[in-house]
């Protein structure tokens, strides 16, 4: 059974490039071994970057030894349904990639919510 995102159609890939996800298979899809609820795909900003590195989790420093390079601003991420809400509170919420979000994320936050910080491609 296909994952669903939270508009009702097939999940998206968030991101290859970086790899992200729980399972770093570029979804943001979730298993019992989440705790993190790894469920709504984020277009990281330079604020929200600042706030999760105060809040303990800094996403900028890379760790090789876990091929990661570390996040730049625009990088798409899969992250913690509980911090986006988290950055939401804090009004620093980042714009969230709808198709690519996992419907399990209406468990933590409202779908207005998401669609209100919802990511809009720039026309060519």
């Amino acid at each position: 059974m296909q994952a669903k995102n939270v508009m009702g159609t097939e999940l998206a890939a968030c991101s290859y490039d970086p790899l992200t996800g729980f399972s770093r298979d570029g979804c943001c899809s979730s298993d019992a071994f989440d705790h993190g609820s790894h469920l709504i795909c984020v277009r990281v900003t330079a604020a929200f970057l600042k706030f999760s590195s105060a809040r303990g989790n800094d996403l900028v420093t890379p760790l090789p030894e876990h091929r990661f390079a570390g996040l730049k601003p625009g990088d798409r991420w899969c992250l913690c349904a509980l911090r986006w809400r988290e950055a939401l509170e804090a009004a620093i919420a980042p714009p969230v990639i709808l198709e690519a979000t996992h419907c399990n994320a209406l468990q933590f936050v409202t779908l207005a919510q998401l669609e209100k910080h919802g990511f809009r491609e720039a026309a060519p």
